[in-house]
């Protein structure tokens, strides 16, 4: 693939190392911070020899991104979060201009399976009233949004599979939690790429799944699956979608 990195952060940076181990070609480079080989802007020249676009940028130039992205017709993998709430919008934008584009709060292979595991056990758990849930998660200190998009992922698994919760808290609780609320607890500190947990706790036992990324590498790993899946493909879809067509039954 010839692929155009639009931000060229630390993330950016490990899609290029692995992008390039895996025989890939980097064609441009897009950062508003420019540098060397680095263009602030993104332009469809610099876009017109590239495959695919992966974007690890700020959140609030995602929609913007977008949108000059797809006047060159060339697909997208967003690994960018805090703009979820732009969903509609950018759908329309998609479809509009009959590109390809894949999303995700996390790429990594692994925290997708949990996620289904999250899932499978709240769905188990949630027919037993002496149960209940929350969830955890730590990021580095440089995380921008808190809590993580995988966490708020995590929390809406959560209230669907687990009616007894139905409603998010991510605030400092200074008060008695309610039993409908569901609790998502943030830290940031440290050097972290991602530690999510998920607590299912009674009087007489306690159910904890953890997933934790060891290097941004894995979330590489999952950019690159998602640029080669979407190339012959038109419209919005998250990463789910991807690993659906993937996984063996």
């Amino acid at each position: 693939m010839k692929i155009a990195l639009i931000g060229y952060g630390n993330m950016g940076k490990d899609v290029e190392l692995l992008a390039l181990k895996q025989g890939h070609q980097i064609i441009a480079r897009v950062d508003p911070l420019g540098g060397d080989n680095v263009s602030p802007t993104i332009t469809e020249e610099l876009l017109s020899e590239v495959n695919v676009c992966i974007e690890f940028a700020q959140p609030q130039s995602t929609l913007p991104n977008i949108q000059r992205i797809v006047r060159s017709g060339k697909p997208i993998v967003i690994g960018t979060t805090g703009w979820y709430h732009q969903i509609p919008q950018v759908k329309k934008i998609i479809q509009d201009n009959a590109v390809g584009c894949v999303y995700a709060p996390n790429f990594s292979l692994g925290l997708n399976l949990f996620l289904q595991i999250v899932k499978t056990s709240a769905k188990l758990l949630h027919s037993f009233d002496n149960y209940d849930a929350f969830a955890m998660e730590i990021h580095h200190r440089n995380k921008i949004d808190s809590p993580s998009g995988t966490a708020k992922m995590i929390g809406d698994i959560l209230l669907e599979y687990f009616p007894g919760k139905q409603h998010l808290v991510t605030e400092c609780l200074n008060r008695k939690i309610s039993p409908e609320e569901l609790h998502i607890v943030s830290a940031r500190s440290g050097h972290f790429p991602g530690t999510h947990s998920v607590i299912f706790d009674s009087e007489e036992d306690s159910l904890e799944l953890v997933h934790r990324a060891r290097s941004r590498a894995g979330f590489a790993f999952g950019a690159l699956l998602a640029a080669q899946w979407i190339q012959e493909r038109k419209g919005l879809y998250a990463f789910e979608q991807v690993l659906k067509t993937l996984w063996k039954n």
